[in-house]
């Protein structure tokens, strides 16, 4: 369980060197796909995402953890006041110091940090999502809050990305479409773990799609596979391959050590979905991963649309 103090550390903190590669390990353990773009990046950058990455888990783990049965309220306060003090430069354990680290090396803003712990918050207090419009602010705050501070670390290319003769609304919009990316993500993951999210009670599948579907509660806790499950999951899966879509628009402007490895984090986690579908929707009784040899296959395919577009 999180424990958090007011109190200086019992013994003295991680070197910022050993707390990046502590954030690394824990990257590398927990988000195999997500690890594997990170080592396209400049080392400034993958470090600074790894800690990022960290802090979110750390988060997340509050409310879905193996100690989210103690978290409350009063336990996501005191996350918040902890992001306060790292945001004041005061590191509390090892992990801390790489994200303090990170704090001081890019202008990462406090509030899409406190959005996600209001996700978290809204967990705490809801197991279903009458419509897509909800669920869509609950993925904005888990990950879409992601995209922005990845945003910001990777960096944006300030020069001119269209044809003169192109409207200026037709340029792409960084922060739209890196919110975008981390909504598709979101809901890929939501796809890919509807079993188990079922046997803890949750459904994350708007309910309202449920009833157009005339697929109910009952058979999703039962893991029903059937003409109605199929066609939902259909349903579903377009949808985040028009987030997919949407958030490709925005690679182009970021800084150009940046685009292979956001085009190849999007090409991976899209993946999954090709397996959902591989699997014939099947998500009660197996889980939908990309094998190793698929994602490298990704990779020069990642390169050349990172030149070309």
């Amino acid at each position: 369980m999180l424990q958090l103090s007011d109190s200086p550390p019992a013994k003295p903190l991680a070197s910022v060197e050993d707390s990046y590669e502590l954030c690394r390990q824990i990257t590398a353990k927990y988000s195999k796909t997500f690890y594997m773009g990170t080592l396209l990046m400049s080392p400034l950058k993958r470090r600074a995402i790894w800690a990022i990455y960290v802090w979110c888990r750390r988060t997340d783990e509050l409310v879905d953890g193996p100690q989210a049965q103690y978290t409350n309220e009063a336990t996501l306060d005191r996350w918040e006041a902890h992001l306060e003090s790292l945001f004041g430069g005061n590191p509390q354990d090892d992990a801390d110091v790489a994200i303090v680290d990170t704090l001081e090396q890019f202008p990462l803003e406090i509030q899409p940090f406190r959005d996600m712990i209001a996700g978290q918050r809204m967990d705490l207090y809801r197991s279903r999502y009458e419509t897509f419009e909800e669920l869509e602010l609950y993925c904005y705050r888990v990950a879409g809050t992601v995209g922005l501070m990845s945003t910001t670390v990777m960096g944006i290319d300030t020069q001119q990305h269209t044809a003169p003769w192109h409207p200026k609304d037709a340029s792409p919009n960084p922060i739209q479409e890196a919110i975008a990316l981390g909504i598709a993500n979101q809901l890929t993951n939501i796809l890919r773990d509807v079993g188990e999210d079922a046997r803890r009670g949750r459904i994350y599948l708007p309910l309202e799609d449920l009833a157009l579907f005339r697929y109910s509660e009952d058979d999703l806790m039962r893991g029903v596979i059937d003409d109605r499950w199929r066609s939902l999951m259909q349903f579903q899966i377009q949808r985040a391959r028009k987030f997919y879509a949407e958030a490709e628009r925005g690679i182009s402007v970021l800084s150009p050590d940046a685009r292979w490895p956001v085009w190849a984090a999007l090409m991976l986690y899209r993946k999954i979905l090709d397996v959902i579908e591989e699997n014939q929707y099947d998500v009660f009784n197996q889980r939908a991963y990309v094998p190793s040899l698929r994602k490298l296959s990704c990779l020069p395919e990642a390169l050349l649309k990172a030149r070309v577009f």
